[in-house]
This record gives C-alpha cells, structure tokens and sequence, in this order.
C-alpha cells in the first residue's frame, strides 16, 4: 500500500508532465503560425531588417545578430528569418553598447503577453494578423 505522500508526489509529477505537454503543444501551433507568418512576408517581398534588442526600461538598444520582422510597434517581440521568437528586452550593459547583444529564441506563445497588464495580452495569430496588415 503507497502512503498519502507517496501519492501526491506521483500526483504532483503526473500534473507537471500533464503542463509540459499542453505547453508544448501549444508553442509547436505557435511555430506554425510564426512559419506562415515568414512565408507570408517572403511571399509579399517584404524585406527581413537588422534586428536590435531594446533595452529594458529605456530607448536606447542594442545589436544583434539577428534578421527579420518586429511583431510589435515597440520593437519588443520579433520572428527571425527562420521562424524563430525572440523577446528583445534586455538589461543595459556597457559591453552589450559597444559589442552587440545575443538574444536566444524563446517557445512562442499562443497568447502574447498573457498575465500581463490588462490590454496587454493578445493572441499570436491576431498579432501576426494586425503585422501582416500593417
């Protein structure tokens, strides 16, 4: 007979795999929306631009090596050239000024900004939508 702690650490484990399908379910949708979002722009011939990461709590920003589309006004979200989700927000840094910044991809969400201020979250496929008419 499995004790009452047993149980709920075999019930904790199952909820956190169960979390961990969802989301990556929903960042594999993500990706296919983010793919047509590329194919779209390429198809439109509208060109990809240098990317640059906007430091946080400031207008100033910095390099990357990165090309392709801002997904928001403030230059905050982008997608680059092979599809990928970048978060451009970064702290202020000296060496970032004069060296450039690395910026990772992150999984994209199928809710952009979500738990955020009210007005602030939107889902990716209207996002991309309002770009694409933009």
């Amino acid at each position: 007979m499995t004790s009452w702690r047993e149980e709920r650490r075999q019930a904790a484990a199952e909820h956190g795999a169960a979390l961990e399908r969802k989301r990556a379910a929903e960042a594999a949708q993500a990706r296919d929306l983010l793919a047509g979002f590329v194919a779209t722009m390429n198809e439109r011939g509208v060109p990809p631009e240098p990317l640059r990461a906007q430091v946080v709590g400031s207008n100033a920003s910095y390099r990357t090596d990165l090309t392709g589309w801002y997904l928001r006004r403030n230059r905050s979200l982008a997608v680059d050239v092979d599809g990928n989700f970048y978060i451009l927000g970064v702290p202020a840094s000296l060496k970032s000024r004069v060296a450039g910044v690395r910026v990772r991809p992150s999984d994209p969400p199928l809710v952009v900004g979500q738990g955020a201020r009210d007005g602030e979250s939107m889902p990716l496929a209207e996002l991309l939508r309002l770009r694409l008419e933009s």
